[in-house]
């Protein structure tokens, strides 16, 4: 799938911005951004996974892969 991109201008916290760079292992800043955003959408679908399940699966319901 094909990522829409759009310019945007906004202020940010440098040393927020490096933080997160470092802590997300990606080159750009701007890729830091776009993974930082992805990150944020996956936490949310994943917490109200756990909020349906009662915060448990079950046995054999999940494989890593």
């Amino acid at each position: 799938m094909k990522a829409r991109l759009k310019r945007k201008s906004f202020f940010i916290d440098e040393r927020e911005l490096g933080e997160a760079r470092k802590a997300l292992g990606v080159g750009t800043e701007a890729e830091t951004i776009r993974v930082a955003l992805r990150e944020v959408t996956r936490m949310k679908i994943l917490s109200r996974f756990m909020d349906r399940t009662g915060g448990s699966l079950p046995r054999g319901s999940f494989s890593p892969s």
